[in-house]
């Protein structure tokens, strides 16, 4: 991700009046990732967070979305997904939307 920011200010000369013009910057900053998390419920079964999961998380295979359902059922909590942050928002809406309890996302 490329950020655009105006610095270096230079003087310019104009008829009757000065004027400063700020030239833009490139900085280069990693794009901010977040965390997408499924929090334990009593309303949703195995069946569905492996199902929504598998519908909604690209590359998600039935061993991996399993191993997060276990893991949201004893430790009460999983990250299911990680990345840029458009993509995580996606995921999350779409999560909560099939009825699974969601954290808020999670800068990092």
């Amino acid at each position: 991700m490329v950020r655009l920011f105006f610095a270096n200010p230079r003087a310019v000369a104009a008829p009757g009046r000065a004027a400063t013009v700020l030239e833009p910057v490139r900085l280069q900053q990693p794009y901010p990732h977040f965390k997408v998390v499924v929090l334990d419920d009593d309303v949703n079964t195995y069946q569905h967070v492996v199902a929504c999961l598998m519908t909604y998380i690209p590359g998600m295979q039935p061993d991996r979305a399993w191993a997060l359902a276990k893991r949201i059922d004893t430790e009460g909590s999983a990250v299911v997904w990680s990345g840029p942050q458009e993509q995580a928002e996606l995921y999350h809406q779409q999560l909560a939307a099939e009825g699974l309890t969601m954290a808020p996302l999670e800068r990092g």
